[in-house]
């Protein structure tokens, strides 16, 4: 990767800047592009001076994406929505960049989806991210797609959620305590993508589902990060018909705030048993409890002072 130009479309937000680290360790030259570049500005301070460029462009607007991919040997696409236009982002957004790589002679596209995607879908999300693989595989047939898990991290908007909650109430809601994740770390993600970069030949066309090493459930996740915070909250896990009422209402803190998102709820969030996942890219997982609760630590009422559960 050493002086190849590689450009990450939302590279600013919480995965982006996990990626560009790891780029910039690999000796690349990294342009961050999105929608207003000031917001990244601190990724500056990863890399050497002028190992970092800051352009803008919008995944919805073709005609910005141009500038954003000019002269690069590869192009990452980390832009995502959790609400929203998902058509837009997901969808449309997508096929323009891959269309503007093949045109511009863009030698790698890496497209990181999410586990759950699939044009058929109960929920919106998961359609927009199922039709927007397809639409980057006719634009740009050899480009590589990660699928990963709930992704977690020092700044996710997962974990830290849910510890803010747990924290500061005293009763706690749990929403389909049943359903499973697995949880797969931000940097293991970065490191993924910088791995198919490595080698783009070997990975283009293919689809990665990434992972952690742990598969837990909403229930079980709520108690171990009770336990990590030093919080003694009570859990009362809600009977479905009670909850998908407050999904339609998005009046609860903590549950899904949108009908969407309950029923993204409905599936685990799972590798599937056939697919190729971190290991197939020479990458350990790493296990929710050796890193979180570093950062976690927060959260807890008397900081580090704070007993924690046995």
């Amino acid at each position: 990767m050493q002086g190849k130009l590689v450009t990450l479309i939302g590279g600013g937000g919480f995965l982006g800047r996990y990626v560009a680290q790891e780029l910039l360790k690999r000796e690349a030259r990294v342009r961050i592009a999105q929608r207003d570049p000031k917001e990244a500005y601190f990724i500056r301070t990863l890399g050497p001076l002028g190992q970092t460029q800051f352009v803008a462009a919008d995944i919805r607007r073709p005609e910005t994406l141009a500038a954003a991919i000019t002269g690069a040997d590869a192009v990452v696409n980390l832009v995502g929505v959790l609400n929203g236009d998902f058509e837009a982002f997901h969808v449309t957004g997508p096929r323009h960049l891959a269309r503007a790589c093949a045109e511009a002679g863009v030698a790698a596209l890496v497209h990181v989806s999410a586990i759950g995607a699939d044009p058929g879908s109960a929920s919106a999300y998961g359609r927009s991210k199922g039709l927007g693989e397809a639409a980057v595989r006719e634009g740009f047939p050899d480009a590589t797609i990660l699928r990963p898990s709930i992704v977690f991290g020092r700044e996710d908007n997962f974990v830290n959620r849910f510890a803010g909650m747990i924290a500061s109430a005293p009763v706690v809601p749990i929403v389909r305590p049943g359903v499973k994740f697995q949880p797969v770390y931000v940097t293991d993600v970065a490191e993924a993508v910088a791995r198919v970069l490595d080698d783009p030949a070997a990975h283009g066309g293919r689809t990665y589902e990434l992972g952690g090493p742990d598969v837990i459930t909403m229930g079980g996740l709520q108690r171990w990060i009770a336990k990590a915070i030093g919080a003694k909250p009570r859990f009362v896990e809600l009977p479905d018909a009670v909850a998908a009422m407050i999904a339609r209402a998005g009046f609860l803190p903590g549950a899904p705030i949108t009908w969407d998102q309950w029923l993204m709820l409905q599936q685990d969030n799972l590798v599937g048993p056939d697919a190729a996942g971190l290991a197939a890219l020479g990458i350990a997982p790493t296990p929710l409890a050796t890193v979180a609760p570093a950062w976690l630590v927060r959260f807890r009422r008397h900081g580090r002072f704070t007993p924690v559960q046995a």
